[in-house]
């Protein structure tokens, strides 16, 4: 995979009012033609949220279980990030073309941008949310590392854009509340980070219910252990080691920190802190999410 241009730090470039890593942006026209199979499973989250570690839970399910399977390529290749795009490397787009069914399928995107055929076709959704305060930390040092981000500037000047939406991807509170509304008129599993860090095997029974299967309870057993953090972090096919340091840079940054509820604390400012909730409460006024910001 070798780069055929400079692709650090494009500025970001909106499509319907969104901000999207200028590749990204490119993919949304291609995209919207996705055609779909009723066996596709979507997981879908705002950035920094779980999404790989459901991805490598969900792989599991899907290869019975086998090791060996689940380490026969990067979990990008296995699972399909649809809008992804960049210079030299096969786009979502392409890598799903290749990929047998059943297909699992990763995004980020919010409604606006989401393929309408995924919605037509009802296929099922694994939403995960995360706690504010953790994703944008995270999403500050996944910026920092990873080289197709725009440069993001200081901690402080990070988080006022993540809070006005100015980051890849736009609003956080728009992307958590408009997938929970979804699962009024769609089939959509929602499942929050903190929950499945406190009981990883309790959320992988919910899933294997949405999924309609079932599974004995040391399978279960097994899968809660290598996804775990700690597991996934030291396997090269999932902790993103074999993306070329030029894209992502785990020297600035490893792509797999800590896995942690609560490592906001370690970040944010007291005065931070403060601002923060003052803006969280106006934003989520009236809505029935409840996130924990600690366990």
């Amino acid at each position: 995979m070798e780069l055929v241009e400079d692709t650090s730090r494009p500025p970001l470039k909106h499509v319907k009012g969104v901000p999207l890593l200028k590749y990204f942006a490119e993919a949304i026209g291609p995209l919207q033609n996705l055609t779909v199979r009723p066996d596709d499973l979507l997981i879908s989250t705002y950035p920094k949220s779980g999404t790989t570690w459901m991805s490598e839970i969900l792989d599991m399910i899907y290869q019975d279980c086998k090791l060996e399977k689940c380490r026969r390529a990067p979990i990008y290749t296995r699972v399909p990030f649809l809008e992804f795009k960049c210079p030299g490397v096969p786009s979502g787009l392409e890598t799903l073309e290749e990929t047998p069914a059943p297909r699992l399928l990763k995004t980020h995107l919010p409604l606006s941008l989401l393929p309408q055929s995924l919605l037509d076709q009802k296929v099922k959704v694994i939403y995960i949310a995360r706690n504010a305060k953790d994703v944008a930390v995270s999403y500050y040092n996944f910026y920092n590392m990873a080289k197709l981000h725009p440069d993001p500037g200081t901690w402080d000047n990070f988080l006022e854009n993540f809070m006005d939406g100015k980051v890849s991807y736009g609003s956080w509170y728009q992307h958590v509340k408009e997938w929970w509304e979804l699962q009024h008129t769609h089939p959509v599993l929602y499942l929050f980070y903190e929950d499945i860090k406190e009981n990883p095997k309790k959320e992988i029974k919910k899933v294997l219910e949405f999924l309609g299967r079932s599974l004995p309870e040391e399978t279960v057993d097994f899968i809660v252990h290598n996804t775990s953090f700690k597991k996934m972090k030291e396997n090269p096919m999932a902790n993103y080691t074999t993306i070329p340091q030029d894209v992502m840079d785990h020297d600035v940054s490893p792509f797999m920190r800590k896995g942690i509820t609560g490592d906001w604390k370690n970040t944010f400012t007291v005065a931070q802190n403060e601002r923060f909730d003052a803006h969280y409460a106006k934003t989520m006024a009236g809505c029935a999410l409840k996130f924990r910001f600690e366990l």
